[in-house]
């Protein structure tokens, strides 16, 4: 997997590419995030338009990265999920949890 991070007015969108998988992506996203934070960038947007596969570890990556976001003062919000994420979410009952956007112009308005 691969993350590409780029600056949208105060809003820091990483485009995540690739399956998120055990051992594939979860380290690299959770590096990432991490760093983010030390460097004081709170306002995350992770764009998973192309991540055609999520697994459980994936999917627990995700949420510990919220989690620790949220922790930190931060605020992250999910955009593009595809259909199979959408349900993925849906499923775990995790839809409710996280502010999901279809538009990138939506979701960096939504950040106070």
């Amino acid at each position: 997997m691969e993350i590409v991070e780029r600056t949208v007015n105060d809003v820091t969108v990483l485009d995540l590419k690739g399956k998120m998988t055990l051992g594939e992506g979860d380290e690299l996203l959770k590096d990432k995030i991490n760093s983010l934070l030390a460097a004081g960038k709170k306002k995350l947007l992770l764009n998973l338009e192309g991540v055609p596969y999520i697994d459980s570890a994936g999917l627990g990556e995700v949420v510990r990265t919220y989690t620790t976001v949220s922790r930190q003062g931060g605020s992250l919000k999910l955009l593009n999920l595809t259909k199979r994420i959408e349900d993925l979410l849906s499923i775990t009952k995790l839809l409710t949890v996280f502010d999901t956007f279809d538009s990138e112009a939506e979701a960096v308005k939504s950040y106070k």
